[in-house]
């Protein structure tokens, strides 16, 4: 079994159960996995609002879902509002780990990005080019980037958003890892979204504090990296999307 990463510990700031495949690949690899989650989900306290926007799918011709927790906090309602789905609506997502969410619930055809998964390589496919006077249904968390419904409102499509969960950060502070870094036993942290990156930079003083400037930052895409790098701090992007390619990202950043 490799070691390469025995004696490192590495943060890993996803949801808890959205981390543990990770956590598991660390710990095979002699690292120590410290689960930090910069991001969780919770329940909208009123669902009204999207009960009445998932009735558009009667009449809509794409229903695109931004990730697996839009799967799984939007999908169980919509199955409940329709005893059988309707046949012309046709699916996309982000990526292969949201449609594997949705192939649970019995989709098997989901339209996704053949490398890159984010919101400008699913634009970039000829089914939403060709998507002029087509009603278009975004299934999300609250807030969230607009570049997805912008660009598809300007090729001519109809587009509403069905927000069925919020992100908090359930986090006060960072003194935990700080003492784990003083310690010598916080080496890395894994960030895998933008709230959560901005969330890591409103907690260290906007990326100033010492401790958090000594320290590797693995990110999965070049855009989550941004603001971290314009303050100075070492951050690395993984070549490809995965938790595979995300543990390469570490040994580069780790290893001599």
């Amino acid at each position: 079994m490799s070691v390469l990463l025995n004696g490192f510990g590495i943060v890993i700031t996803r949801p808890l159960d959205q981390a543990k495949n990770l956590s598991i690949l660390i710990e095979q690899q002699g690292g120590k996995a410290i689960s930090f989650p910069l991001i969780a989900i919770s329940p909208l306290s009123d669902y009204t609002e999207f009960e009445q926007n998932i009735k558009q799918l009667r009449m809509s011709e794409w229903v695109i879902f931004i990730s697996s927790n839009a799967v799984d906090s939007g999908m169980p309602q919509i199955i409940n509002q329709y005893k059988k789905l309707p046949a012309h609506l046709k699916f996309a997502a982000i990526g292969p780990q949201t449609a594997q969410h949705l192939s649970s619930y019995g989709i098997q055809h989901v339209l996704i990005p053949d490398v890159r998964f984010d919101s400008e390589a699913l634009l970039a496919l000829p089914q939403m080019h060709t998507v002029k006077d087509q009603r278009i249904v975004i299934v999300r968390g609250k807030g969230g980037r607009e570049l997805l419904a912008e660009t598809l409102i300007a090729r001519g499509a109809k587009v509403s958003f069905a927000e069925c969960y919020q992100r908090i950060n359930p986090q006060n502070d960072c003194m935990s890892l700080k003492k784990l870094w003083l310690n010598q036993k916080c080496h890395a942290i894994v960030v895998t979204s933008s709230e959560a990156m901005r969330h890591l930079l409103n907690m260290t003083n906007q990326g100033r504090d010492d401790w958090i400037r000594n320290i590797k930052i693995c990110v999965n895409h070049a855009r989550i990296a941004e603001e971290a790098r314009l303050v100075g701090l070492q951050v690395n992007i993984a070549s490809a999307s995965g938790d595979e390619a995300m543990i390469n990202c570490l040994k580069r950043s780790l290893l001599p």
